[in-house]
């Protein structure tokens, strides 16, 4: 279940302790959701300008955001045997403003970041408030099992 991380950016210092944070996490949830030992996710963070690329690319917006996700599953498709779920993309920049905005670490909101996008990937949502009350249920049960 390789969940790999990326770090493609130099506006934030990310110490090692959480980009393994990241990995560990991702490849939880992979398993609590009953995810094949081949599935895989890639995690890219980036900066600012990076995901507001992005965002003005694929969703007609010219800002940044804190994240996307990429679901390359959308029709189903196996790759030879492997389920390359997608890719998420966190703004490291964001994430900075987000947690001294919430008052809470900058760790944390890497952490619940990453995970909203790998729950996207999953397949949940947040369009009604039934799902995104299950979503947020999800996330805050894998964050308090990582004292986040």
């Amino acid at each position: 279940m390789p969940v790999v991380v990326n770090n493609i950016q130099e506006a934030v210092d990310v110490p090692g302790e959480i980009l393994l944070l990241l990995e560990e996490i991702g490849e939880f949830v992979l398993r609590l959701e009953g995810r094949s030992p081949n599935c895989e996710i890639s995690l890219i963070l980036v900066d600012n300008s990076y995901i507001q690329d992005l965002n003005l690319t694929y969703r007609g917006l010219d800002a940044p955001t804190d994240v996307l996700s990429f679901n390359l599953q959308d029709d189903g498709t196996d790759f030879e045997g492997d389920s390359i779920l997608g890719d998420v993309v966190v703004s490291l920049e964001k994430a900075v403003e987000q947690a001294n905005s919430y008052g809470h670490s900058f760790k944390r909101e890497v952490a619940f970041l990453s995970l909203h996008g790998i729950l996207h990937l999953l397949g949940y949502d947040h369009e009604t408030p039934e799902e995104e009350r299950e979503m947020n249920e999800k996330a805050e049960m894998v964050l308090k099992k990582y004292n986040l």
